[in-house]
């Protein structure tokens, strides 16, 4: 079952961000700030934006490693492996 996600307007934000900056943090889960009924901002615990920029940048270089594998670009992956080795091996 999928989570309901926190939602306030942004007159609850501005009334108390001390409370909303706190439940982000103990929960981990992000909270939409809506704006005239709309969603407006999503705020997120610092730790939840870090893994999410270190999934992004995860998820942008196994794409551009398609990008190289199609294009016919790249390395022999029993090379790496040796050269990871070996590199192993010297520590």
């Amino acid at each position: 079952m999928a989570k309901v996600p926190n939602i306030i307007p942004v007159t609850d934000l501005r009334q108390d961000a001390a409370s909303v900056l706190r439940r982000v943090r103990s929960s981990k889960h992000p909270v939409v700030i809506t704006q005239r009924g709309r969603a407006a901002a999503v705020l997120l615990s610092t730790e939840a934006y870090e893994r999410t920029e270190h999934d992004l940048q995860l998820l942008r270089l196994l794409a551009r490693g398609d990008k190289e594998i199609a294009a016919g670009k790249g390395f022999d992956l029993d090379a790496i492996l040796t050269d990871a080795d070996a590199l192993l091996a010297e520590d």
